[in-house]
């Protein structure tokens, strides 16, 4: 069975109320919080609420529904601008500008459907739903932004002038690390009072301009683009897994970066945010890592760590080694291995 929930209320009470009234459920509120918790039938987990000035409204859903719900936004006299980031199972939103869209883990969309039509957020039955999303009626932001739209990109002037939210406009992709970070922050905080609210309007307001950041970083080509993405977070770090679980037969960067579903330039720019350093420089301390490892509690002899280590110069490895670990291969299995197998140095 679905449950339909039609709601024309931009602000964030008078949508947390709807949902409570429509699902015959209490409303708590502090402040300017409001959160509802489900009941047995319905699932469990919440829906929170929150209301900053200039329009501003977050809303934050954390459940395991029984039941599909469709959370239907009507036709408003102001229609408000939405930025939906998914953290968990899919969710999908439908619209007739929009079609029909599924949202993915770590995706995110920001859109407006238009004046006349409706556009629903479709909550599925039995799988995990965890979403943060940001709503701004820009009939009230425009207060906030006026006197800086003549120095805003085109591309930004263009979705914010639409006040009334009259035009349908659609972009979807992939949340940057950043946000992540921020959502994360905004959603832990232990903060209380004034200083709590404070904290999470100047998290708005990060996770707001990051997110605009990246809106326009998107319309680059996608080799220009210098924005880390969350998903190509995952990419990177099951790169560097790749590394450590293969480091003697491992091929090369590029063939590693088509693995992962990366080209060769983000997956390098990527190591340098992550891990401060190229692919190579990852590479090389991993297999001298292994080779100490090696060298201090197996019984194989330098040759033989050498080749294990993905290098085929016993030299080039006696000099790599030394110039990390200030003590050449030989003399450091003189030191530190165990006194049985010394004598395999050669």
């Amino acid at each position: 069975m679905i449950r339909k929930i039609s709601i024309a209320a931009n602000s964030s009470e008078g949508f947390l109320k709807k949902v409570a009234q429509e699902l015959d459920l209490g409303l708590t509120k502090d402040n300017r919080e409001f959160s509802i918790n489900l009941s047995e039938d319905l699932g469990h987990g919440y829906m929170k609420a929150y209301g900053f000035d200039h329009g501003i409204s977050v809303f934050e859903v954390d459940c395991t529904l029984t039941k599909e719900i469709h959370l239907v936004f009507e036709k408003a006299v102001v229609r408000p601008l939405l930025m939906v980031f998914n953290r968990e199972e899919e969710i999908f939103v439908s619209g007739k500008n929009t079609g029909n869209r599924t949202i993915n883990h770590l995706d995110s969309f920001m859109g407006s459907e238009g004046m006349q039509k409706k556009f629903e957020l479709i909550l599925k039955a039995k799988v995990p739903t965890c979403f943060f999303a940001l709503v701004i009626d820009r009939k009230q932001f425009e207060e906030k932004i006026d006197g800086f739209l003549n120095e805003m990109h085109p591309s930004l002037v263009e979705i914010f002038r639409d006040v009334n939210g009259v035009n349908h406009f659609y972009t979807q992709g992939y949340y940057s690390l950043d946000i992540a970070k921020y959502i994360e922050e905004f959603t832990t905080t232990e903060l209380t009072e004034f200083m709590r609210y404070v904290f999470l309007e100047g998290k708005v307001y990060e996770i707001l301009t990051h997110y605009l950041k990246q809106y326009l970083d998107d319309l680059e080509d996608p080799d220009n683009r210098k924005i880390l993405r969350q998903q190509t977070v995952n990419k990177i770090e099951e790169a560097s897994n790749i590394i450590r679980e293969e480091i003697e037969l491992l091929g090369s960067i590029i063939s590693l970066a088509k693995r992962v579903g990366l080209n060769q330039n983000t997956l390098q720019e990527g190591f340098k945010q992550l891990y401060k350093k190229s692919v190579n420089q990852y590479i090389r301390e991993v297999r001298l890592e292994k080779a100490k490892e090696l060298l201090e509690s197996s019984d194989l002899n330098i040759t033989e760590i050498t080749y294990n280590i993905g290098i085929n110069s016993r030299s080039y490895f006696s000099k790599i080694f030394k110039q990390q670990f200030g003590v050449s291969p030989k003399d450091y299995i003189l030191k530190h291995r165990k006194k049985g197998n010394r004598d395999k140095t050669a």
